[in-house]
Protein backbone atom coordinates (compact mmCIF):
# COMPACT_ATOMS: atom_id res chain seq x y z
CA UNK A 1 0.00 0.00 0.00
CA UNK A 2 1.35 3.42 -0.85
CA UNK A 3 1.72 6.26 1.64
CA UNK A 4 -1.40 8.17 0.59
CA UNK A 5 -3.70 5.14 0.72
CA UNK A 6 -2.28 4.17 4.10
CA UNK A 7 -2.75 7.72 5.39
CA UNK A 8 -6.38 7.75 4.25
CA UNK A 9 -7.07 4.54 6.17
CA UNK A 10 -5.38 5.82 9.33
CA UNK A 11 -7.14 9.20 9.24
CA UNK A 12 -10.46 7.52 8.57
CA UNK A 13 -10.01 5.27 11.60
CA UNK A 14 -8.85 8.18 13.79
CA UNK A 15 -11.77 10.41 12.82
CA UNK A 16 -9.68 13.51 13.46
CA UNK A 17 -6.71 15.43 12.19
CA UNK A 18 -3.30 13.92 12.97
CA UNK A 19 0.26 15.17 12.89
CA UNK A 20 2.50 13.60 10.23
CA UNK A 21 4.58 11.90 12.94
CA UNK A 22 1.41 10.28 14.35
CA UNK A 23 0.23 9.23 10.88
CA UNK A 24 3.59 7.64 10.06
CA UNK A 25 3.75 5.82 13.41
CA UNK A 26 0.24 4.39 12.97
CA UNK A 27 0.67 3.20 9.39
CA UNK A 28 4.02 1.58 10.21
CA UNK A 29 2.62 -0.09 13.34
CA UNK A 30 -0.32 -1.39 11.30
CA UNK A 31 2.05 -2.79 8.67
CA UNK A 32 0.43 -0.68 5.95
CA UNK A 33 3.69 0.87 4.76
CA UNK A 34 7.41 0.50 5.42
CA UNK A 35 9.83 3.41 5.12
CA UNK A 36 13.43 2.95 3.98
CA UNK A 37 14.37 6.44 5.16
CA UNK A 38 15.46 7.65 8.58
CA UNK A 39 12.63 10.20 8.90
CA UNK A 40 9.34 8.57 7.85
CA UNK A 41 7.27 11.46 9.25
CA UNK A 42 9.02 13.84 6.86
CA UNK A 43 8.30 11.51 3.94
CA UNK A 44 4.62 11.28 4.87
CA UNK A 45 4.30 15.06 5.25
CA UNK A 46 6.00 15.65 1.90
CA UNK A 47 3.76 13.16 0.05
CA UNK A 48 0.54 14.54 1.55
CA UNK A 49 1.57 18.15 1.07
CA UNK A 50 2.57 17.48 -2.56
CA UNK A 51 -0.82 15.82 -3.17
CA UNK A 52 -2.60 18.91 -1.81
CA UNK A 53 -0.47 21.28 -3.92
CA UNK A 54 -0.95 19.19 -7.06
CA UNK A 55 -4.67 18.41 -6.83
CA UNK A 56 -6.02 21.35 -4.82
CA UNK A 57 -9.68 20.80 -3.94
CA UNK A 58 -9.54 17.35 -5.57
CA UNK A 59 -7.04 16.09 -3.00
CA UNK A 60 -8.29 13.71 -0.32
CA UNK A 61 -6.32 15.67 2.26
CA UNK A 62 -6.37 19.13 3.82
CA UNK A 63 -3.60 20.73 5.83
CA UNK A 64 -5.12 21.44 9.26
CA UNK A 65 -2.02 22.94 10.85
CA UNK A 66 1.76 22.86 10.89
CA UNK A 67 2.59 19.29 9.86
CA UNK A 68 -1.01 18.25 10.59
CA UNK A 69 -3.39 16.69 8.07
CA UNK A 70 -7.03 15.59 7.89
CA UNK A 71 -9.33 14.04 5.30
CA UNK A 72 -11.15 16.61 3.18
CA UNK A 73 -14.57 14.96 3.26
CA UNK A 74 -15.26 12.02 5.52
CA UNK A 75 -18.84 11.85 4.35
CA UNK A 76 -17.66 11.13 0.80
CA UNK A 77 -15.70 8.11 1.97
CA UNK A 78 -17.78 4.92 2.34
CA UNK A 79 -17.68 3.58 5.88
CA UNK A 80 -15.91 6.65 7.19
CA UNK A 81 -15.98 7.54 10.84
CA UNK A 82 -17.08 10.84 12.34
CA UNK A 83 -16.00 14.11 10.81
CA UNK A 84 -12.57 15.25 11.86
CA UNK A 85 -12.26 17.78 14.64
CA UNK A 86 -11.48 21.09 12.98
CA UNK A 87 -8.05 22.44 13.77
CA UNK A 88 -7.61 26.16 13.38
CA UNK A 89 -4.55 27.07 11.36
CA UNK A 90 -2.75 29.87 13.13
CA UNK A 91 -1.45 32.67 10.92
CA UNK A 92 2.28 32.94 10.64
CA UNK A 93 3.87 36.05 12.13
CA UNK A 94 4.46 38.73 9.53
CA UNK A 95 8.13 38.96 10.50
CA UNK A 96 8.82 35.30 9.72
CA UNK A 97 10.23 34.77 6.25
CA UNK A 98 8.70 31.76 4.49
CA UNK A 99 9.85 32.32 0.90
CA UNK A 100 13.43 31.10 1.11
CA UNK A 101 15.06 29.77 -2.02
CA UNK A 102 15.31 26.00 -2.45
CA UNK A 103 19.01 25.99 -1.58
CA UNK A 104 18.55 28.29 1.42
CA UNK A 105 15.84 25.91 2.65
CA UNK A 106 18.22 22.98 2.25
CA UNK A 107 20.83 24.78 4.34
CA UNK A 108 18.26 25.58 7.04
CA UNK A 109 17.02 21.98 7.18
CA UNK A 110 20.53 20.53 7.42
CA UNK A 111 21.51 22.98 10.15
CA UNK A 112 18.25 22.40 12.05
CA UNK A 113 18.84 18.65 12.11
CA UNK A 114 21.64 19.21 14.60
CA UNK A 115 23.26 15.89 13.67
CA UNK A 116 25.80 17.13 11.12
CA UNK A 117 24.94 14.15 8.95
CA UNK A 118 23.98 14.08 5.24
CA UNK A 119 20.27 13.86 4.43
CA UNK A 120 18.52 12.61 1.31
CA UNK A 121 17.25 15.43 -0.89
CA UNK A 122 13.69 14.09 -0.64
CA UNK A 123 13.84 14.27 3.15
CA UNK A 124 15.31 17.77 2.95
CA UNK A 125 12.46 18.88 0.69
CA UNK A 126 9.82 17.28 2.88
CA UNK A 127 11.20 18.93 6.01
CA UNK A 128 11.34 22.33 4.30
CA UNK A 129 7.70 21.97 3.22
CA UNK A 130 6.61 20.76 6.63
CA UNK A 131 8.29 23.69 8.39
CA UNK A 132 6.70 26.14 5.97
CA UNK A 133 10.06 27.47 4.80
CA UNK A 134 9.58 26.36 1.20
CA UNK A 135 6.74 27.86 -0.83
CA UNK A 136 6.47 26.36 -4.30
CA UNK A 137 3.73 25.66 -6.80
CA UNK A 138 5.78 23.06 -8.66
CA UNK A 139 4.55 19.48 -8.98
CA UNK A 140 7.96 17.90 -8.31
CA UNK A 141 9.65 19.96 -5.57
CA UNK A 142 12.05 17.11 -4.72
CA UNK A 143 13.45 17.01 -8.27
CA UNK A 144 13.74 20.79 -8.32
CA UNK A 145 15.58 20.77 -5.00
CA UNK A 146 18.15 18.22 -6.16
CA UNK A 147 18.73 19.94 -9.51
CA UNK A 148 19.31 23.32 -7.83
CA UNK A 149 21.66 21.84 -5.22
CA UNK A 150 23.79 20.21 -7.93
CA UNK A 151 23.70 23.40 -10.02
CA UNK A 152 24.92 25.54 -7.10
CA UNK A 153 27.74 23.12 -6.28
CA UNK A 154 28.96 23.16 -9.90
CA UNK A 155 28.57 26.93 -10.24
CA UNK A 156 30.63 27.68 -7.13
CA UNK A 157 33.33 25.23 -8.17
CA UNK A 158 33.57 26.90 -11.58
CA UNK A 159 34.17 30.18 -9.78
CA UNK A 160 36.78 28.54 -7.53
CA UNK A 161 34.52 29.25 -4.55
CA UNK A 162 33.87 26.92 -1.62
CA UNK A 163 30.43 25.27 -2.20
CA UNK A 164 27.90 25.35 0.63
CA UNK A 165 26.93 21.74 -0.02
CA UNK A 166 28.72 18.43 -0.54
CA UNK A 167 27.27 15.45 -2.43
CA UNK A 168 27.68 12.10 -0.68
CA UNK A 169 26.16 9.91 -3.39
CA UNK A 170 22.73 8.33 -3.91
CA UNK A 171 20.95 11.64 -3.39
CA UNK A 172 22.48 12.45 0.01
CA UNK A 173 23.70 16.00 0.63
CA UNK A 174 25.55 17.62 3.53
CA UNK A 175 27.09 20.97 4.38
CA UNK A 176 30.71 21.56 3.43
CA UNK A 177 31.37 23.34 6.73
CA UNK A 178 30.80 20.03 8.52
CA UNK A 179 33.95 18.65 6.97
CA UNK A 180 37.04 18.33 9.10
CA UNK A 181 39.03 21.51 9.56
CA UNK A 182 42.37 19.73 9.57
CA UNK A 183 45.45 20.05 7.40
CA UNK A 184 43.77 18.52 4.33
CA UNK A 185 40.96 21.09 4.54
CA UNK A 186 43.42 23.98 4.87
CA UNK A 187 45.36 22.74 1.84
CA UNK A 188 42.16 22.49 -0.22
CA UNK A 189 41.17 26.02 0.81
CA UNK A 190 44.61 27.32 -0.14
CA UNK A 191 44.39 25.67 -3.56
CA UNK A 192 41.02 27.34 -4.15
CA UNK A 193 42.50 30.75 -3.35
CA UNK A 194 45.53 30.13 -5.58
CA UNK A 195 43.17 29.10 -8.39
CA UNK A 196 41.23 32.36 -8.04
CA UNK A 197 44.39 34.47 -8.25
CA UNK A 198 45.70 32.44 -11.20
CA UNK A 199 42.46 32.96 -13.15
CA UNK A 200 42.67 36.73 -12.55
CA UNK A 201 46.19 36.72 -13.92
CA UNK A 202 45.03 34.82 -17.02
CA UNK A 203 42.35 37.43 -17.67
CA UNK A 204 44.95 40.20 -17.36
CA UNK A 205 47.24 38.66 -20.01
CA UNK A 206 47.51 39.97 -23.53
CA UNK A 207 46.05 37.67 -26.22
CA UNK A 208 49.55 36.80 -27.48
CA UNK A 209 50.81 35.90 -24.00
CA UNK A 210 47.73 33.78 -23.37
CA UNK A 211 48.27 31.84 -26.61
CA UNK A 212 51.92 31.26 -25.64
CA UNK A 213 50.74 29.93 -22.26
CA UNK A 214 48.49 27.41 -24.01
CA UNK A 215 51.39 26.47 -26.30
CA UNK A 216 53.37 25.70 -23.13
CA UNK A 217 50.53 23.71 -21.51
CA UNK A 218 49.62 21.40 -24.40
CA UNK A 219 52.94 19.45 -24.49
CA UNK A 220 52.53 18.79 -20.74
CA UNK A 221 49.16 17.22 -21.59
CA UNK A 222 50.67 14.85 -24.16
CA UNK A 223 50.59 16.95 -27.35
CA UNK A 224 53.37 16.85 -29.91
CA UNK A 225 54.27 19.14 -32.83
CA UNK A 226 52.54 22.07 -31.09
CA UNK A 227 52.76 25.36 -32.95
CA UNK A 228 50.96 28.68 -32.95
CA UNK A 229 49.28 29.61 -36.21
CA UNK A 230 49.82 32.92 -37.95
CA UNK A 231 47.41 35.62 -36.87
CA UNK A 232 44.11 35.56 -38.83
CA UNK A 233 45.49 33.01 -41.24
CA UNK A 234 43.55 29.96 -40.13
CA UNK A 235 39.97 31.06 -39.62
CA UNK A 236 40.22 31.50 -35.86
CA UNK A 237 42.45 28.51 -35.11
CA UNK A 238 45.24 29.60 -32.72
CA UNK A 239 47.21 26.41 -32.01
CA UNK A 240 47.67 23.13 -33.81
CA UNK A 241 49.19 19.89 -32.57
CA UNK A 242 48.85 16.12 -32.30
CA UNK A 243 47.63 14.41 -29.15
CA UNK A 244 49.59 11.17 -28.71
CA UNK A 245 48.19 8.43 -26.49
CA UNK A 246 50.59 5.65 -25.41
CA UNK A 247 52.68 6.13 -28.57
CA UNK A 248 49.90 4.38 -30.47
CA UNK A 249 47.01 6.76 -31.02
CA UNK A 250 47.65 10.11 -32.70
CA UNK A 251 44.84 12.64 -32.95
CA UNK A 252 45.34 15.86 -34.86
CA UNK A 253 43.74 18.77 -32.99
CA UNK A 254 43.20 22.40 -33.86
CA UNK A 255 42.54 24.68 -30.89
CA UNK A 256 41.02 28.09 -30.49
CA UNK A 257 41.75 29.95 -27.24
CA UNK A 258 39.40 32.56 -25.78
CA UNK A 259 40.55 34.82 -22.95
CA UNK A 260 36.96 35.80 -22.19
CA UNK A 261 34.88 36.61 -19.14
CA UNK A 262 31.58 35.89 -20.90
CA UNK A 263 30.46 32.41 -21.86
CA UNK A 264 31.20 30.80 -25.22
CA UNK A 265 28.07 30.21 -27.34
CA UNK A 266 27.21 27.81 -30.15
CA UNK A 267 28.31 30.08 -33.09
CA UNK A 268 31.93 29.95 -31.85
CA UNK A 269 31.79 26.14 -31.85
CA UNK A 270 30.37 26.19 -35.37
CA UNK A 271 33.14 28.57 -36.50
CA UNK A 272 35.87 26.31 -35.12
CA UNK A 273 34.31 23.25 -36.78
CA UNK A 274 34.22 25.07 -40.11
CA UNK A 275 37.92 25.95 -39.80
CA UNK A 276 39.19 22.42 -39.27
CA UNK A 277 41.44 20.77 -41.77
CA UNK A 278 41.15 17.23 -43.09
CA UNK A 279 41.20 14.58 -40.32
CA UNK A 280 41.38 17.26 -37.61
CA UNK A 281 39.31 17.49 -34.44
CA UNK A 282 38.62 20.73 -32.61
CA UNK A 283 39.37 22.08 -29.15
CA UNK A 284 38.19 25.32 -27.56
CA UNK A 285 39.99 26.58 -24.45
CA UNK A 286 38.52 29.49 -22.50
CA UNK A 287 38.97 31.29 -19.20
CA UNK A 288 35.17 31.48 -18.90
CA UNK A 289 32.63 28.72 -19.55
CA UNK A 290 30.30 27.33 -22.23
CA UNK A 291 26.59 27.93 -22.67
CA UNK A 292 24.25 24.90 -22.82
CA UNK A 293 23.83 25.57 -26.53
CA UNK A 294 27.58 25.46 -27.08
CA UNK A 295 27.85 22.17 -25.18
CA UNK A 296 25.06 20.64 -27.29
CA UNK A 297 26.62 21.88 -30.52
CA UNK A 298 30.04 20.48 -29.60
CA UNK A 299 28.56 17.06 -28.87
CA UNK A 300 26.58 16.69 -32.14
CA UNK A 301 26.88 12.99 -32.99
CA UNK A 302 26.82 13.49 -36.77
CA UNK A 303 29.49 16.21 -36.83
CA UNK A 304 33.21 16.48 -36.14
CA UNK A 305 33.65 16.46 -32.34
CA UNK A 306 34.80 19.63 -30.59
CA UNK A 307 36.38 19.26 -27.14
CA UNK A 308 35.69 21.99 -24.59
CA UNK A 309 37.97 23.18 -21.76
CA UNK A 310 36.49 25.81 -19.44
CA UNK A 311 38.28 28.17 -17.05
CA UNK A 312 38.07 25.88 -14.04
CA UNK A 313 39.57 22.96 -15.97
CA UNK A 314 42.27 25.21 -17.43
CA UNK A 315 43.31 26.51 -14.00
CA UNK A 316 43.40 22.97 -12.58
CA UNK A 317 45.62 21.76 -15.44
CA UNK A 318 48.00 24.72 -15.08
CA UNK A 319 48.35 24.01 -11.36
CA UNK A 320 48.76 20.28 -11.95
CA UNK A 321 51.62 20.87 -14.38
CA UNK A 322 53.24 23.69 -12.39
CA UNK A 323 52.63 26.44 -14.95
CA UNK A 324 52.13 29.88 -13.39
CA UNK A 325 52.51 28.44 -9.89
CA UNK A 326 55.28 27.09 -7.66
CA UNK A 327 54.76 23.79 -5.88
CA UNK A 328 55.64 23.98 -2.18
CA UNK A 329 56.64 20.92 -0.19
CA UNK A 330 56.31 20.61 3.56
CA UNK A 331 57.99 18.30 6.03
CA UNK A 332 55.38 16.49 8.11
CA UNK A 333 56.48 14.86 11.34
CA UNK A 334 54.85 11.85 13.01
CA UNK A 335 55.60 10.17 16.32
CA UNK A 336 57.85 7.14 16.05
CA UNK A 337 55.86 4.40 17.76
CA UNK A 338 59.11 2.59 18.69
CA UNK A 339 60.50 5.66 20.46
Amino acid sequence: MDVKAAAIRVLRQAGTALHASDISARIIDAGLWQSQGKTPAVTVAARLYSDIKKKGDRSSFVKAGAGTFALRDFAATPGAGPAPVPVKKLPKPAAVKTDFSFTDCAEKVLEASGEKKPMHYKEITGQALQEGWLNTGGKTPEATMYALLISEIKRRRRRAEQPRFVRHGRGYVGLSKWQARGLAFEIAQHKLQVGKVLRKKLLAMTPDKFEELIEQLLPEMGFEQVELTKSRADGGIDVRGALVVSDVIRIRLAAQVKRWKRNIHAPVVQQVRGSLGAHEQGLIITTSDFSPGAVREAAQADKTPIALMNGRQLVMLLMEHGIGVRRSTLDLFEIDEEF
